[in-house]
């Protein structure tokens, strides 16, 4: 094994901070509220269908493209 590439007996995290290393692309709110289990267990299968990813993101986004289409005329919003 390359020596540049060798494990240090110990490391300095003196100067370390907690937290992502990147912040998020939007502020969140931690919050708890309750969900229909079925909702929940939908949400959560089309993440594991899809091999992955994170239901909370497809919540957040179900819920955000609803509220965007509440924003649009209703012309816009109904098939024609």
């Amino acid at each position: 094994m390359d020596e540049e590439y060798e494990m240090k007996e110990e490391y300095d995290f003196s100067n370390g901070r907690r937290g992502p290393v990147n912040p998020p692309v939007r502020p969140v709110e931690s919050i708890l509220f309750r969900i229909d289990a079925d909702l929940y267990a939908w949400f959560r299968k089309c993440v594991e269908d899809a091999g992955g990813g994170n239901y909370h993101n497809m919540m957040n986004d179900a819920l955000r493209e609803y509220v965007e289409r509440q924003r649009k005329p209703l012309e816009e919003t109904l098939p024609l």
